[in-house]
Formats: C-alpha cells, sequence, structure tokens
C-alpha cells in the first residue's frame, strides 16, 4: 500500500490527466476529479447516470481558495464556515474559473474541507475537485468504502487505497445558500 504522501502524489497526477477517482472527504465516499477540467466532469455525470442541470459540489483546501472560484463571495461566508460544527456546504451565485457544466445556471456549491487527504491533493493539485457521492444518481449513497458496489469501483481510474477499513457514520454536509443581504437559506440540514 501507498504512504499518504505517494497516494496524495498518484492521485494528483492522476487528476491532471483527466481522471476520475473514488475517495475518502470529510463526508462519505466520492467520485471525483479536476473541478476545472469539462470532459472529467462530464464523465462524473455520465457514471453517476446524474441528471446535467444537478451541479455537483465542489472540495476546496481553504477559504482564500474559494475566494479563486466564487465571484464577489459574502464577508460574512469565513466566519460561517469557522463556526460551523458539521461539514458546511455553501451555494454561490456565480463561479469562476470552473468548467462550465459544473452547474446549469453558473451557481456553484463549495465545501472547505476538513479532511487532509483532500486538502493536501487540492493544494497539490492547485485546483478544486469535484465531491458527489460514489453511486449511481438515486441509489443509496456509500456510507463506507465496503458499501461502493463493484461497478461503480471498476467506472473511476482509480480508487484511493487509503481508509478503506475505517467505519464511520458520517453524515452528508449541511447545504446553505448565502443571499444578496449576508442571510441565508438552509437547503439541506
Amino acid at each position: 500500500m501507498n504512504t499518504f504522501e505517494q497516494e496524495v502524489d498518484l492521485c494528483v497526477k492522476l487528476l491532471k490527466e483527466g481522471k476520475v477517482f473514488i475517495y475518502p472527504t470529510d463526508t462519505i465516499w466520492g467520485i471525483g476529479c479536476d473541478a476545472t477540467n469539462v470532459k472529467a466532469v462530464d464523465r462524473i455525470f455520465k457514471i453517476k447516470k446524474r441528471p446535467a442541470g444537478q451541479g455537483l459540489i465542489i472540495l476546496v483546501d481553504s477559504v482564500e481558495r474559494l475566494k479563486e472560484y466564487v465571484v464577489d463571495p459574502s464577508p460574512v461566508v469565513a466566519d460561517l464556515i469557522k463556526a460551523a460544527k458539521n461539514p458546511l456546504s455553501i451555494v454561490f451565485n456565480r463561479s469562476k474559473g470552473l468548467a462550465k457544466n459544473l452547474s446549469a445556471d453558473g451557481s456553484v456549491c463549495v465545501r472547505v474541507t476538513s479532511n487532509e487527504f483532500c486538502k493536501e491533493v487540492i493544494r497539490k493539485l492547485g485546483a478544486p475537485i469535484t465531491s458527489t457521492s460514489a453511486n449511481i444518481h438515486g441509489e443509496p449513497s456509500p456510507a463506507n468504502f465496503v458499501d461502493i458496489t463493484d461497478k461503480m469501483k471498476e467506472s473511476a481510474d482509480y480508487v484511493v487505497s487509503l481508509y478503506r477499513d475505517v467505519l464511520v457514520k458520517p453524515k452528508p454536509s449541511t447545504i446553505i445558500k448565502i443571499k444578496e443581504d449576508n442571510t441565508f437559506d438552509v437547503l439541506r440540514s
């Protein structure tokens, strides 16, 4: 098995080549790619059989990186992220520098991940990664690695070898949408 650093470097190399991988996140096991690569994002939609109008969450490693991909983020964002007790995904009205097919209307849902593996992959990649559950659209989300179907594993170019034996009872992220007046609506809690 690869070390943490070897696994990160391998994933970064594959993502730069436009590949798709299955990996552990701060919520559940996900399937993802470089969020700036149109062809790779399209492949995620096809693998998951996900309707194109339903956007994908992207993961970033910091609030600073978030600001690189969101147009005019609200000044309250950093405080909301810092205060969140559970993983928090935030919907922003307009994105920039991301694959155009991430969402139908130009909005983007972003989470600053707390997962060290994801943070290091994003930092070394220099770009956000998509994050969606490693399952076919409409089927149950895999809480743990053992819950991912063989068909899903075979559809990806790579499956991260770390943390496969970790059993957790993950919770999906809370999703909020920031409004013009810096208040927000809770879309999923």
